[in-house]
């Protein structure tokens, strides 16, 4: 794990390797393009991928319906700190901060905690201030993971909990210590088994975090050996929930030769671990750059040509063998150096890029969400809300489709009949009302979820809505979901345009201004800045300008948007509509091709 500098005790005695490594595999370097947003489903089958638990075939994951799926998701850390609770919800709203994520194309969160969440640990580091997390309320640590978990799932992210640490206070090389044994660790993974049995949003537990040296693999010491201890432990879990995954880590060092703690999975090609429930395993790896700790193969001079032949070493060839899916858990860096520059396009490759390989693919959880990772960063910058995009832009060609919403696990997977219908009943300077026909489910529609542009408006229960506060002279597109009780999600209804009355264009309240971060010729990443000019905070902001050529947006965060034709339409995001006087948000995005230019903004608060 990747923590504050204050908490990072470990990696600096990281071991070299003693033997020298297997004959080097060339690789071509390619930098993934920096869009980055997750390819979009491309039919129904693949909008619902996910649906309940999940099972293991070869190197493969597949879903409850025996379709392929691919983890390509975020490490949010915090409950194993002694916050115990996850980070940042001093500055935002959990529920705001997961629809990020899933904004951005993350379908997984891997959520770290300590044993210590089970002694009924009272979160710190949470705001209450304008309504943030108000259900969070008087909630005890593993009553707010809960509500992190059944959200996560209601928008169809999935969940693995990961036993980072004992206690709060270090990270430890075994799974037990003396004030945590055996027997507490193993009970604790059962409580968790048995507290979200029948929730299929939490698809597995990580046993236990980057084990390292005194551990080994397949030693036979039953007080070291981390194969045996993981067979134990993984066992129990399942005897408990014999539906979830059971994650397990690699140690430091396996026959003299060593690497990342909990990287080396070197060890399962002689000594595999041996679950009672068939399909259930998948091997872990942690994997990182300089930032972190230095390597021998970081200064190999056929670097970065070489790092394919490390990882296969390493684990690679699990997952190449065919064995058993492999997931690589945490990896991460500051990306401040060109070698972790290239550190990352290698690894990015590696992993295999969704568009060639679809779910055929390494599974993946990025290090981390959190900006206060001393050693890596994190895909939010310090203020929890702007997206660190050229960090978050390698990972876009690894990010994979999301899954169906609903974590319950009651054995409903059937969605809704799509709305249709919708129509624009009114409109005001402020102000569009919508009207749809009712949709039909098996088990009953539950709601119906709004969305202007690619965010969500508004929830109801019945069949109009009308979205205020928007700008006066500007057009807007709607379309509508609708959901079940077991938080099944229609596809989109099809798309209706809405202008609202009055005049609109020009800059009033606000200012924007555009920088290009990257431009790699076949596409472009862009940042824009907006300004509250006015003295009063705003309620909303919105962002217009028309390409001078060919231009179209492939996704943007931290913002919703429309275009039509050359023209682009910007709104603020759930989170950042509300500017101080005089202070700035931001949003950013991807488009292509590059060499655009710096278009002519207009910016209008509300």
């Amino acid at each position: 794990m990747r923590h504050p500098p204050s908490s990072r005790v470990r990696r600096a005695l990281v071991a070299c390797l003693t033997a020298a490594l297997a004959a080097l595999v060339p690789l071509t370097l390619t930098v993934p393009a920096r869009a980055a947003v997750a390819p979009l489903p491309t039919s129904a089958a693949a909008a619902a991928a996910g649906a309940g638990y999940w099972h293991t075939d070869g190197r493969k994951l597949l879903d409850a319906q025996n379709q392929p799926v691919r983890m390509a998701g975020i490490n949010w850390f915090g409950f194993e700190t002694s916050n115990y609770v996850a980070h940042g919800l001093w500055s935002r709203d959990y529920k705001s901060m997961i629809d990020q994520m899933k904004t951005l194309g993350y379908n997984t969160i891997r959520l770290p905690y300590s044993d210590d969440i089970f002694k009924g640990t009272q979160p710190n580091g949470i705001s209450y201030a304008n309504g943030m997390n108000a259900d969070l309320q008087g909630l005890n640590s593993l009553q707010v993971m809960d509500k992190l978990v059944d959200y996560a799932g209601s928008v169809g992210l999935k969940v693995v909990l990961d036993r980072h640490r004992p206690d709060s206070s270090a990270q430890s090389a075994l799974w037990y210590t003396s004030a945590v044994p055996e027997t507490t660790w193993i009970a604790d993974l059962k409580a968790l088994a048995s507290r979200y049995q029948g929730n299929s949003a939490v698809i597995g537990i990580d046993l236990h975090n980057e084990p390292h040296d005194p551990a080994c693999w397949g030693c036979g010491d039953t007080s070291t050996d981390w194969r045996l201890a993981a067979e134990r432990a993984g066992n129990a879990v399942l005897s408990v929930n014999s539906s979830l995954l059971i994650f397990v880590e690699g140690v430091q060092t396996v026959n003299g030769v060593s690497g990342w703690w909990g990287g080396n999975l070197a060890g399962v090609a002689n000594a595999p671990v041996r679950l009672n429930v068939g399909n259930r395993l998948v091997y872990s790896a942690h994997d990182y750059a300089t930032s972190v700790a230095q390597q021998p193969w970081f200064s190999d001079p056929s670097f970065p040509a070489n790092m394919p032949a490390v990882w296969d070493k390493y684990w690679g060839y699990i997952f190449k063998q065919n064995i058993a899916p492999v997931w690589l858990g945490e990896f991460g860096t500051t990306l401040q150096s060109t070698v972790d520059q290239k550190w990352l396009a290698a690894l990015v490759d590696y992993l295999r890029p969704t568009g060639t390989y679809g779910a055929d693919s390494f599974n993946w959880t990025f290090w981390s969400w959190n900006p206060n990772s001393g050693d890596t960063g994190g895909i939010l910058k310090d203020d929890w809300q702007t997206v660190d995009t050229v960090k978050d832009g390698y990972l876009a060609s690894v990010k994979a489709p999301g899954f169906t919403g609903g974590g319950g696990g009651g054995g409903d997977t059937t969605a809704p009949s799509v709305p249709t219908g919708l129509a624009v009943t009114g409109t005001t300077s402020s102000s569009v009302s919508l009207s749809w026909k009712a949709s039909t489910d098996d088990t009953g529609v539950a709601g119906y979820d709004v969305y202007r542009g690619t965010a969500k408006a508004g929830e109801v229960t019945g069949t109009s809505f009308t979205d205020s506060g928007l700008t006066a002279g500007t057009r807007y597109d709607y379309t509508v979901r609708a959901r079940d009780a077991a938080g099944n999600t229609s596809a989109a209804s099809a798309s209706v345009p809405a202008t609202t009355s009055g005049s609109g264009g020009g800059s009033s309240g606000c200012t924007a201004t555009y920088k290009v971060s990257s431009d790699w010729g076949g596409g472009f990443n862009a940042d824009v800045t907006v300004t509250n000019t006015g003295s009063s905070t705003t309620k909303s902001w919105q962002v217009t300008w028309e390409w001078a050529g060919s231009q179209t947006i492939s996704g943007m965060w931290n913002a919703t948007y429309s275009q039509v034709g050359k023209a682009v339409t910007a709104s603020n995001a759930d989170h950042n509509g509300a500017i101080a006087a005089g202070a700035s948000t931001g949003f950013g995005f991807g488009a292509a091709p590059g060499g655009a230019g710096t278009p002519v903004l207009s910016c209008r608060a509300g």
